[in-house]
């Protein structure tokens, strides 16, 4: 009895991959969504938290049922990621990356809870937004991580590259990524979208002034990934996968640029800005993912034979 307790416990690498890639998914929509609140100016739409005015449930207007909808939203992701976190535990052979990383996606996606609350009580605060942000990015990367572990546990993990590549894409492309990212949401608490049709307090920065910051942070990070294709193109016989996932990440990163210039010569639309935050989620994303794999590359991505050190 106890075996086949033990036995029915037991997740397949496969499982945990789907598990994990939807988790994955959830975090996205909830970044998405949360930029969708603010775009539309449904911030405040629940004035309170838990509730929505004084009944759990929206009664009635657009801002609140948009606003509600991001909390229904973000809780299928914690759900998701909670599943993905328990399976992890269950999975034989997962390393500890991806153990960390589903428990880290789950602990991240619960602290979003009461940062939420905390956003609402301080009425939009551009800072509490902006860490609001940050805290779905860590949580989605996190996942991000535990997903690619669970790629490497089902086909298997090729011999990492040069120490000192991916010693540089870690500790100098991902803070230029990061960089990258915070300039873009400061410059977006700076614009004409301050998350509710209510007079919310903003950061008193120019919007050119942080944009121009955006704008340099954005080329120097874009040099810095031609450098890195580059590089990869000379490796390319022995990863050619990683050669295709930097070719993704530069296109939304073409993507990206022409969609920013676009959209600050139309005085910022809200449908732009939100596409804007999209593409930046998959910047941050891809990088990520990137830096990760130079360490530790599922098989698939490689040609070469062995493992890497450790688990």
């Amino acid at each position: 009895m106890a075996v086949a307790v033990v036995r029915s416990r037991v997740v397949s690498a496969r499982t945990f991959l789907w598990i994990a890639l939807a988790s994955c998914v959830a975090l996205f929509v909830v970044i998405t969504s949360g930029a969708f609140v603010r775009l539309t100016g449904s911030g405040l739409g629940c004035e309170n938290w838990p509730q929505c005015g004084d009944t759990p449930f929206p009664e009635q207007g657009f801002h609140a049922w948009v606003e509600f909808g991001n909390r229904l939203v973000a809780l299928g992701g914690i759900l998701l990621t909670l599943a993905a976190w328990i399976a992890s535990r269950w999975t034989h052979g997962l390393s500890g990356w991806g153990r960390m990383g589903a428990l880290g996606a789950f602990l991240v996606a619960i602290a979003q809870i009461p940062m939420g609350g905390i956003t609402i009580a301080l009425d939009l605060h551009p800072l509490a937004v902006m860490t609001h942000f940050l805290l779905g990015l860590a949580s989605f990367g996190l996942a991000l991580v535990a997903a690619l572990e669970g790629w490497s546990l089902r086909d298997g993990r090729g011999a990492a590259v040069a120490p000192w590549l991916r010693c540089v894409v870690t500790w100098v492309g991902l803070p230029a990524c990061f960089a990258l990212v915070v300039t873009g949401a400061v410059a977006t608490a700076s614009g004409p979208h301050p998350g509710s049709s209510e007079d919310v307090k903003r950061l008193g920065l120019g919007i050119v002034d942080t944009v121009y910051v955006h704008v340099r942070a954005a080329a120097i990070f874009g040099i810095g990934m031609l450098v890195l294709g580059w590089l990869l193109y000379r490796i390319r016989d022995r990863y050619p996968g990683l050669l295709r996932l930097w070719l993704a990440l530069l296109a939304v990163l073409v993507a990206q640029a022409i969609l920013g210039e676009v959209q600050y010569r139309n005085a910022l639309p809200w449908g732009l800005v939100l596409v804007h935050v999209v593409l930046a989620t998959a910047i941050w994303g891809f990088s990520l993912a990137l830096a990760f794999v130079l360490w530790r590359p599922p098989r698939p991505l490689t040609r070469s034979v062995g493992l890497t050190d450790g688990a």
